[in-house]
């Protein structure tokens, strides 16, 4: 096949693309609107702010731990910003025994456990001697964000009833609380 064969079988576009740029009519022509460069211009532009390009400087040890620290403060506080999501869970599972409900019960008491099992490596890559004294009061909010996850745990299993929370749970003698009075709807 011949070069004008192959151009003939190109589309239009492709063409027009690779066509040389014709010049714009000037009578009647529409101006170029604000902050368009032809790239005629963009190209002579370019080769003339090679020289004036900066590299960025690199960050100091004190930007660094500040930014190291604003990091650990997200990792700290995200269990928080979980709670609602697990309350809303723990809401719709209910309070009878059936197998969702108590997965959903395991899962939150173990995220918070194996959480607080790990928080050495968990903030060990933010930890540095500037902000090691930091990290202490970021490590103690982690953890307290872990125990309210471990409260609504509890909460939860008390509303399920296997919580025991009365005496006659605790003693083998100690009788269930006989109620006074009970009622019954018979249609």
């Amino acid at each position: 096949m011949s070069v004008e064969a192959s151009s003939t079988l190109q589309p239009r576009w492709l063409l027009d693309l690779n066509a040389a740029t014709q010049s714009k009519p000037k009578h009647g022509a529409l101006p170029d609107p604000p902050g368009y460069s032809p790239p005629n211009a963009l190209q002579s532009n370019r080769s003339k702010n090679a020289k004036s390009v900066t590299t960025r400087k690199a960050p100091s040890s004190e930007e660094m731990d500040t930014l190291k620290l604003k990091k650990a403060w997200e990792m700290a506080i995200a269990p928080a910003k979980q709670l609602p999501m697990n309350a809303f869970g723990m809401y719709m599972t209910g309070n009878s025994l059936q197998i969702f409900s108590i997965m959903m019960v395991f899962m939150l008491f173990k995220g918070p456990i194996q959480a607080m099992f790990n928080i050495q490596s968990t903030f060990q890559r933010l930890e540095s001697e500037g902000n090691k004294q930091q990290m202490i009061l970021v490590k103690a909010a982690y953890v307290g964000c872990n125990l309210l996850a471990l409260a609504l745990g509890i909460w939860k299993v008390n509303g399920m009833g296997l919580l025991p929370t009365t005496r006659s749970d605790w003693l083998a003698w100690e009788s269930a609380r006989e109620p006074l009075q009970r009622a019954f709807y018979v249609p």
